[in-house]
């Protein structure tokens, strides 16, 4: 009955989580009409951490009835939801888009990172040689929605990439220390949120700089191999 219990236990926190979910998304509908915007705005942002949190118990409820191809199908529906790009640009770089902006460090999201990237990045790099980037630059472009007010633009300093950078050295460089990689963050604006991140060689970083400036809306073409 341990399996069950852990099922139950696990469901208990999903109804938890989405009764406070309910009652944040009021508090984000009152604060709207009211013209707060500044709380509407808070509220939002508990309502997303919230949300989170609730995918990531569902995420584990098929494993817990015993089900041994509940990990698999668990990953297929986030691939599905959550289409991560992942290949290399015309001039070699690796890169990565992921449709959604990451989380404030102080959200406690590492995990909801964690849970749809590496299988992805797992899933691309089963059918790739491997790839070693030394003397390199990490480079984390935001790009935000022209609809999204500018006071809710982060600082760069809050925002939680480690998980993403761990995931990232794991399968295109020996690790992510100073010795390695240097890191580089800049925003800018575009039809939808999303994070895109490159691994750009030392020596073509002034050339990546240049063409940051003219990439299309919808990001550079991306490539299964180099």
């Amino acid at each position: 009955m341990a399996g069950e219990n852990s099922f139950i236990k696990v469901l208990d926190k999903v109804e938890l989580a989405k009764r406070s979910l309910e009652s944040e998304m009021a508090y984000v509908r009152r604060f709207y009409k009211d013209a707060d915007f500044q709380a509407a705005y808070d509220a939002a942002l508990r309502l997303e951490e919230i949300s989170e949190r609730l995918a990531l118990f569902t995420r584990r409820l098929p494993a817990y009835t015993g089900c041994p191809m509940a990990g698999a199908a668990v990953e297929n529906c986030m691939a599905e939801s959550i289409p991560v790009e992942i290949g290399f640009t015309a001039d070699g770089w690796f890169a990565l888009r992921i449709p959604a902006l990451l989380p404030k460090k102080s959200s406690g999201s590492a995990d909801y990172i964690r849970s749809f990237l590496y299988p992805a990045m797992r899933r691309f790099f089963q059918t790739q040689p491997p790839v070693r980037y030394r003397d390199c630059v990490l480079v984390y472009r935001h790009v935000y929605s022209r609809d999204r007010p500018e006071r809710q633009k982060r600082d760069h300093d809050n925002i939680e990439v480690n998980m993403v950078s761990d995931i990232v050295a794991l399968y295109v460089m020996p690790d992510d220390s100073p010795k390695v990689c240097a890191h580089y963050y800049c925003s800018v604006s575009g039809t939808d949120d999303r994070t895109e991140v490159y691994v750009v060689p030392k020596n073509d970083f002034p050339l990546w700089l240049v063409t940051e400036r003219a990439m299309p809306d919808k990001g550079v073409k991306l490539y299964e191999t180099r």
